[in-house]
């Protein structure tokens, strides 16, 4: 296969989970949530190489961090923007020309490698690949004072890591316009590509809230 690369965007702040300290520096089973997530990708491939984008003003933070847990896994660090486009651009300034990369959210530690290697086998057929999951609970739109139903068969919740073609990536972060983007399939979908869904795993859930973090611990035991 082509060279792979991974981004592991780690740009979020404490709030949500009502701490100071950065989310993905919370301890996941004694270690911070970013150590997991570096790791799965480590485990799927060893020769994979991981850029991780952090707030400047944590850089140091982390560095301490990954002595005192003797946190040896390879990686290289840049500074973060001020919005998670800003700090995916930075990032990819690192990333060969060469090959797909796989852009993923740190606080996303349980993602399976059979999801991984899922998306970039699919990103080497069709230049994208983004995981997701069907919805199993009934979804409303409200518009205004009113609400109406959704069809739950019609939707699908996008997880990361979120693989491209790192050329047309690349090219799509030059020319976007603004940085109102949550996910990086909508970047790229702005040249006029179309966007290839493939299935992530339950598991993968995005920590953001402090219940998120005890369903973390379950889970991991599990895994």
């Amino acid at each position: 296969m082509s060279e792979r690369s991974v981004i592991i965007v780690a740009g979020g702040s404490g709030s949500r989970m009502n701490s100071v300290l950065p989310k993905q520096f919370l301890p996941l089973a004694g270690i911070p949530i970013l150590m997991h997530a570096i790791r799965a990708f480590r485990r799927f491939d060893p020769s994979v190489f991981i850029v991780v984008a952090l707030p400047e003003h944590f850089l140091s933070m982390w560095e301490d961090l990954c002595r005192k847990h003797l946190f040896m896994e390879k990686h290289a660090t840049v500074a973060g923007g001020i919005t998670r486009f800003h700090s995916v651009s930075n990032a990819l300034k690192l990333i060969p020309d060469q090959g797909y990369v796989g852009i993923h959210d740190a606080v996303r530690p349980l993602v399976s490698p059979e999801t991984i290697r899922t998306a970039f086998l699919e990103a080497v057929q069709s230049g994208n690949a983004i995981p997701c999951l069907q919805v199993n609970e009934s979804v409303r739109r409200v518009e205004g004072e009113a609400n109406f139903p959704v069809p739950r068969n019609s939707l699908r919740l996008i997880q990361t890591p979120q693989v491209f073609l790192t050329a047309l990536i690349k090219k799509a972060y030059s020319q976007a316009t603004h940085d109102e983007y949550t996910d990086d399939a909508t970047v790229l979908e702005t040249m006029g590509e179309k966007i290839h869904l493939v299935k992530g795993n339950p598991e993968n859930i995005k920590i953001t809230h402090p219940c998120d973090l005890l369903l973390a611990e379950v889970l991991l035991k599990q895994m």
